[in-house]
């Protein structure tokens, strides 16, 4: 007999199957002829024929016998009785066996096993016919004649395991079995219907959303001829919709935009609430949320611009070259957030247009002058009426970019009160590892400001808070000396005032020595406001001559400035003719640049008694004191002179407050000459901050008082020698025309002046 070994099939008693030869011949049974006899042997496990073994079959078989062979080698094979298995022996692929039938216990006549087949065929049709297979299927259903064909045939689709299907063949008792087989179908026909219905509602529901999709399709075409055709009659909405799809907003700006669009919807136009969706709409809709792509930058093109715009500043433009070349390695924005610090009109805010032009960006600036409330930065709650974006944010949108230079002009002129601490809302705008996700109260979403390259001015770092100027990296702006003052007058003040006066070259000539004059003796800055300001004046006084016909081509020289600027030169200090003991000439640092100022000092018949004038601050009362003790100390010899005497000590001008340390060693000069009735050369000037132990210490702003006292007349200057390194920041035709003689000791100035 031939051993079939099956896996995952039933095959009962007494039904008629029928076999591709190319199942055999998968089994590696080959030459199967008609009437030869099966046994059909059920595997544990899926194995292949070759590695089978005895433990790997059950012990119940299904006896059968090949009945025909078609012409297209298709097998006929009735089975009859199932067998008991014994002695099974496997070598090399080849199984023997004995079989021994099996007998069944028949407790339920044909009767009835007919009348539950024909229960069960009757429910297979109706079943059927709820499928498009259901015609194809209905033949197969009517020549089926018994339970057992019924499950035999359906066996690849029920839903059992194949330890399951061996059950159903192992059972001995008809009747068990027949309930068996009854589950397994009737559990077929309703698990296939759950499905089928399942499936069917699931294809519903898609149909549904294609068609809601499609039909809304349709629509927004239909909508966008109409637009194209009447743009005039766009609604409010439908432009909205518009702007939010085509803005490539992030997914929760998207989600909050859309919220705020189907309010807008439900509102209608007649609610008091339209006004305030529409403008928040108008707002999120016109940021820029898009990523800019990275342009290459030209360093030599980039020096070129800053260089045309701007004369001088060479450090400052190194370093933006610098940071330009940073930007330019990492293709993205990255580097520390500037802060130019210098006096007025030396062209910290200029620079930042000159930065976006060299960068090919947008330029927008904010000002924070006088900003005393925290939403001024990061905007209102939209619950509040009259509720507006902050002043970041505002000029996003204005400059219509994700990646401007954003020059934040006067940070240190913000303020502080009960509405909050703008200094402290800044903290998260300059901070990189925080503004990618800047919240401003009126977007309520986050935006990205970390391809913004923020420059922040100021005038002074004195009231700027600690944690902000930490953000910062602080450039600064030296005052402009008188050469480069006036190369930038000749350069770009100049022909910019004619040129916005509609003066021609050929109408106006300003000479040389009148442009030095009036940087001389007309402004007293260290930038160059006050000097663009006396261009303008001098070129409208021009351009009324011109237009009188009074004159076709005018020459200024130094002679008509007071003509043209109708205003008396300005006073500045200048050395004294005669030297007279106690007087010594100090420098000072306004925010209008370097001066030049006189520590006097006299005895008066008293009794010790110290008066001092001119304003002083009580830093600068305090170097007053430090310079009594120094002198009563280094001239003991003249204790009887301080008992006798008052001192009074004045610096003029009287009506201009004064403080700092830095003329600590001038008024000490001034008393070692009092005390000792020598007087000090004129040509002599001096800064620098003095202790008690006699020691000269470091000052600031040296830069701008070098410049005064060269414009004064001084030749000769002490500075403190820790003082030494900044003379790198002052220009060179300053050095050239001083001699800077640095000084550690008290004693060292004393003894060069002979006191």
């Amino acid at each position: 007999m031939i051993v079939v070994p099956i896996y995952d099939m039933i095959i009962l008693p007494g039904v008629t199957f029928y076999f591709k030869q190319d199942v055999f011949q998968e089994l590696e049974i080959e030459d199967v002829k008609e009437g030869e006899e099966l046994i059909f042997l059920y595997q544990k496990e899926d194995k292949e024929r070759q590695s089978l073994t005895a433990e790997d079959f059950y012990p119940i078989g299904v006896e059968g016998k090949v009945e025909g062979i078609d012409r297209d080698g298709n097998i006929n094979v009735r089975t009859f009785h199932r067998v008991d298995i014994h002695n099974i022996e496997v070598a090399e692929g080849n199984i023997s066996l004995e079989a021994v039938n099996r007998d069944e216990i028949e407790d339920i006549d044909a009767q009835e096993c007919q009348m539950r087949f024909e229960k069960m065929r009757t429910s297979l049709l109706r079943f059927a016919q709820g499928f498009q297979w259901g015609v194809w299927a209905r033949s197969y259903i009517l020549h089926w004649k018994s339970i057992s064909e019924v499950v035999s045939a359906l066996s690849s689709y029920l839903n059992l395991t194949n330890e399951e299907r061996y059950q159903i063949v192992e059972t001995d008792v008809l009747s068990q079995r027949i309930e068996k087989m009854e589950h397994a179908v009737y559990e077929f026909i309703e698990v296939t219907r759950v499905g089928e219905e399942a499936e069917n509602a699931q294809q519903e529901r898609h149909e549904k959303v294609y068609r809601e999709d499609a039909i809304k399709k349709q629509i927004d075409f239909l909508q966008r001829q109409l637009d194209e055709m009447h743009p005039e009659n766009i609604s409010d909405v439908r432009r909205f919709e518009q702007k939010i799809e085509e803005s490539g907003m992030n997914e929760t700006a998207r989600k909050e935009a859309e919220k705020i669009l189907n309010r807008m919807k439900q509102e209608g136009k007649d609610s008091h609430e339209y006004g305030m969706l529409y403008d928040y709409l108008d707002f999120v809709t016109t940021l820029s949320w898009k990523k800019e792509e990275v342009e290459a930058i030209d360093l030599d093109k980039a020096e070129d611009i800053l260089d045309e715009e701007h004369y001088g500043l060479k450090k400052v433009k190194a370093r933006i070259i610098q940071q330009i070349a940073v930007m330019q390695l990492n293709k993205k924005q990255s580097g520390s957030i500037l802060l130019f610090v210098g006096a007025p009109g030396t062209g910290k805010t200029s620079i930042g247009q000159s930065i976006a032009k060299a960068l090919h960006r947008e330029y927008v600036r904010v000002s924070l002058g006088g900003v005393r409330d925290e939403a001024e930065i990061r905007g209102h709650r939209r619950t509040y009426v009259g509720a507006m974006p902050g002043r970041i944010m505002e000029g996003m949108k204005r400059c219509g970019a994700s990646n401007p230079v954003m020059v934040l002009d006067e940070v240190d002129k913000l303020s502080k009160d009960f509405s909050g601490d703008p200094a402290s809302a800044l903290l998260e705008v300059l901070d990189p590892e925080q503004n990618n996700n800047f919240t401003d109260h009126y977007l309520n979403v986050p935006y990205d400001l970390s391809d913004v390259l923020f420059v922040c001015t100021a005038n002074s770092l004195d009231t700027i808070p600690e944690p902000l100027l930490n953000r910062m990296e602080v450039i600064q702006f030296p005052g402009y000396t008188a050469v480069e003052k006036f190369q930038i007058a000749r350069k770009h003040l100049l022909p910019k005032a004619m040129a916005g006066m509609g003066i021609k070259a050929k109408n106006l000539k300003v000479t040389d020595d009148a442009i030095r004059t009036i940087i001389q003796d007309y402004t007293a800055e260290s930038g160059v406001r006050g000097l663009k300001k006396q261009m303008n004046t001098l070129c409208r006084y021009a351009a009324v001559k011109l237009v009188k016909g009074e004159q076709k081509s005018i020459t200024v020289n130094p002679k008509r400035l007071r003509e043209f600027l109708d205003q008396k030169p300005i006073h500045h200090e200048s050395i004294l003719e005669e030297k007279q003991p106690g007087v010594v000439t100090g420098l000072a640092w306004t925010s209008a640049g370097g001066e030049i100022l006189f520590i006097e000092a006299m005895f008066i018949k008293g009794s010790g008694k110290i008066q001092v004038t001119g304003q002083l601050g009580d830093v600068m009362k305090e170097s007053v004191q430090i310079a009594v003790s120094l002198v009563k100390s280094m001239y003991p010899e003249s204790a009887a002179m301080w008992k006798e005497n008052d001192l009074h000590i004045h610096v003029p001008a009287g009506a201009v407050p004064k403080d700092g340390p830095s003329a600590g060693i001038t008024l000490t000069t001034a008393l070692a000459s009092l005390v000792t009735g020598k007087a000090v050369s004129p040509q002599y000037a001096m800064t620098g901050e003095v202790s008690l132990r006699g020691g000269v210490m470091p000052i600031g702003g040296l830069p701008e008082k070098l410049m005064a006292a060269q414009r004064a007349g001084v030749s000769k200057v002490f500075i403190p020698y820790e003082n030494v390194e900044d003379l790198e920041d002052v220009a060179e035709e300053v050095k050239e025309k001083l001699e800077i003689i640095p000084v550690k000791k008290v004693k060292d100035v004393l003894k060069r002046l002979g006191l």
